[in-house]
C-alpha cells in the first residue's frame, strides 16, 4: 500500500499542470515588451530579460506581483489583468526563447 501510494505522488508531481500555449503567450506579452524589449531583451538595465527564463520561475513571480507577496508600482498592475493560463503561456513563450 505504501509503494502505491508513493508512486502514485511521484506521477503525480511528474504531470505537467496545464499545457502551456506558447503562441498564445507571445500575443498576450506584447504589453510586457515595453519594458522587457520585444525579444525578452531588455534595452533598460534596471529591467530583467525575460528571453530564456524557466517558466515556473516566470510563472511563481507574476503570481506573488499579483497577490501583493511581491511589492511593485509597475508590475502590479501588470499581474493583475493575468489570469492563471495567460501567466503559463507568457512564461513558455518566454522560456522557449534560446
Amino acid at each position: 500500500m505504501k509503494k502505491l501510494l508513493i508512486l502514485a505522488v511521484a506521477s503525480a508531481l511528474s504531470m505537467p499542470a496545464i499545457a502551456a500555449d506558447v503562441a498564445a503567450g507571445k500575443a498576450k506579452s506584447a504589453t510586457c515588451a515595453a519594458c522587457h524589449g520585444a525579444d525578452g531583451i531588455s534595452m533598460i538595465p534596471m529591467y530583467p530579460n525575460l528571453k530564456g527564463q524557466k517558466a515556473q520561475y516566470i510563472v511563481k513571480q507574476l503570481k506573488a506581483f499579483k497577490d501583493g507577496t511581491r511589492k511593485d508600482p509597475v508590475m502590479a498592475p501588470m499581474a493583475m489583468i493575468l489570469s492563471d493560463a495567460d501567466m503559463a503561456n507568457i512564461a513558455a513563450y518566454y522560456e522557449s526563447l534560446k
